[in-house]
């Protein structure tokens, strides 16, 4: 089909007259466009200016609210009466209102422990979460730590983990001895030496790097090879050379190698002699330089005393409170283990349990074990039936550091029925495992097993043995170790000689299960009553 002349004559002017009008519509719309943009621009302008004002009027808040943190610091440092503390409390919740953060978390802090004020553990938990939502690594840990025992928050692992994961990316060195901590053993998360590794570097690494920007302090890398704190025996010696280098290293200052020599030479271990005195050197060396563990081994020294350094509470307490602001977890047990006695502090359960849960968390042994018995024998810590679960999980991990202890504990656990089935199998397996690190207790109780066949098969030569093994290895036995052998033997007497067949419905059976209840009662009245019958017939 051709096009029409007419078309072809008038196309271009068609063209030209779409191209003018298509023209105008571009000018048109780059003219909105212009006026859009300048619009636009107007708003973005008036937009950071009002964003810019008050950029300014929150940091001159937080600036001020800074000020009254400083303040509060001042004051709780330089002095400590009733009035003063309130006045820094005052200044404290100031500075939080004015979104300090630093002050939000010593508010709440206090507030979880009752420092320079009331204690209100539910305002805490919310402050902390509030921290937390803003990033705050303090309060992450914080919640974590509150989560893992079920304070003031529901009781529940999987939370506390996410919260210690967190804070750990933050760079929160405790969340990080936690989560390395936990790894090492398999708490809530798969067993793993590796990633145990990688948080326990990040944390050494920090305090390489800081000790080595402190040009007075020697920094030496040593490997050492030493098995855990709790264990009894070490049949490993230190080489004559080897001891030698650690003493030179020792004497020129290295506080790492003074706390190992001390340690040696504390529990006689590594071939070298028991000596308390040259234990004392190295400890207060390193105290000296400002050695945490330093400290806190003074402070153990003091607490229990010897010939070569005198017992003293007030002392002790000193040491483990230098400790344990440096965030020293033998410090914190120290300090809980002063509380929890009564020893140059007033007795104070409420401050126990805290330094406690504290060492507990970052993975001391010791202080695992003693939050067991404080949950196990305090039961309105917490709801009823979470005390002896709780108990026995705090027992479990101080175990698997080697705490005899705690072993024993377990065994109860299991022998009761306390927090979990009432197994006598798994009981003599962990009364074992006790009795292989020379446990007294642990013994007599597999005496006892094995007199009545408790999860083992009966065998009066087998308690015999054991019973003697328990007096050989803690004179503290000898005792309940007597009773139960004349208890023991008169049952057997019985058995050989049948007497009770001539006493018509007594059964031996049934004689022996009320004497297992009562034994030491019905030994205490037949020694009572020999020993009446004795002095009748001296006066006769």
């Amino acid at each position: 089909m051709k096009t029409p002349l007419v078309a072809l004559v008038l196309m271009p002017f068609w063209i030209t007259v779409h191209k003018t009008e298509e023209s105008l519509q571009n000018q048109k719309e780059k003219k909105i466009s212009k006026e859009d943009t300048l619009n636009k621009s107007k708003r973005l302008t008036i937009q950071d200016s009002f964003s810019s004002q008050v950029g300014k009027e929150t940091e001159k808040k937080e600036d001020k609210g800074h000020r009254f943190y400083q303040r509060s610091l001042k004051i709780l440092k330089h002095s400590k009466s009733k009035k003063d503390k309130e006045k820094a409390h005052q200044l404290l919740v100031k500075a939080a209102e004015m979104g300090s953060q630093k002050a939000m978390e010593k508010l709440a802090a206090d507030m979880l422990f009752g420092y320079n004020g009331p204690q209100n553990v539910k305002a805490a938990v919310s402050l902390y979460e509030i921290l937390a939502e803003e990033g705050s690594h303090k309060g992450q840990t914080a919640l974590g730590f509150l989560s893992s025992y079920g304070i003031g928050v529901e009781y529940n692992q999987a939370k506390a983990l996410v919260y210690y994961t967190f804070a750990s990316i933050g760079g929160n060195l405790i969340s990080q001895m936690i989560m390395g901590y936990r790894y090492w053993l398999g708490i809530s998360v798969p067993r793993s030496c590796e990633a145990a590794l990688i948080y326990y570097s990040k944390v050494a690494n920090f305090i390489a790097t800081k000790l080595e920007k402190n040009e007075d302090m020697l920094v030496e890398k040593v490997k050492l090879m030493e098995r855990a704190e709790n264990l009894s025996f070490n049949t490993e010696f230190l080489d004559w050379d080897i001891h030698q280098y650690y003493k030179y290293l020792a004497e020129r200052g290295d506080t790492q190698i003074q706390v190992y020599l001390g340690q040696l030479h504390l529990a006689g271990r590594k071939g070298l002699e028991r000596d308390h005195a040259k234990a004392f050197y190295y400890f207060l060396k390193a105290a000296n330089a400002g050695d945490a563990h330093g400290m806190a081994f003074l402070g153990k020294m003091h607490l229990e005393g010897s010939a070569t350094v005198p017992q003293s509470n007030i002392t002790a307490l000193k040491y483990f409170k230098m400790a344990a602001d440096k965030g020293n977890s033998v410090g914190l047990w120290g300090l809980g283990l002063l509380y929890f006695r009564g020893k140059g502090v007033p007795l104070n359960y409420s401050e126990a349990f805290k330094y406690f849960q504290k060492a507990a968390e970052k993975g001391f042994a010791n202080a695992q074990f003693q939050l067991g018995v404080m949950y196990h024998k305090n039961a309105k810590l917490l709801h009823k039936d979470q005390i002896y679960p709780l108990a026995l999980l705090l027992w479990k991990r101080a175990a698997k550091q080697g705490n005899i202890f705690a072993r024993v504990k377990i065994g109860d656990y299991h022998f009761y029925g306390f927090g979990t089935k009432r197994d006598y199998i798994t009981a003599a397996v962990h009364y074992n495992l006790a009795a292989d690190q020379q446990s007294a207790q642990a013994m007599f109780n597999l005496a006892y097993m094995y007199e009545h066949g408790l999860g083992i098969s009966k065998d009066i030569h087998l308690a015999r043995r054991w019973y003697d093994l328990a007096a050989e290895t803690s004179p503290d036995a000898f005792i309940p170790v007597f009773l139960a052998y004349i208890k023991l033997e008169v049952m057997h007497l019985l058995t050989d000689l049948q007497l009770l067949n001539l006493t018509g419905n007594w059964k031996l059976p049934a004689l022996d299960r009320m004497l297992r209840l009562h034994w030491d009662m019905f030994v205490m009245i037949v020694i009572v009553m020999l020993l009446i019958l004795l002095i009748n017939g001296r006066q006769n």
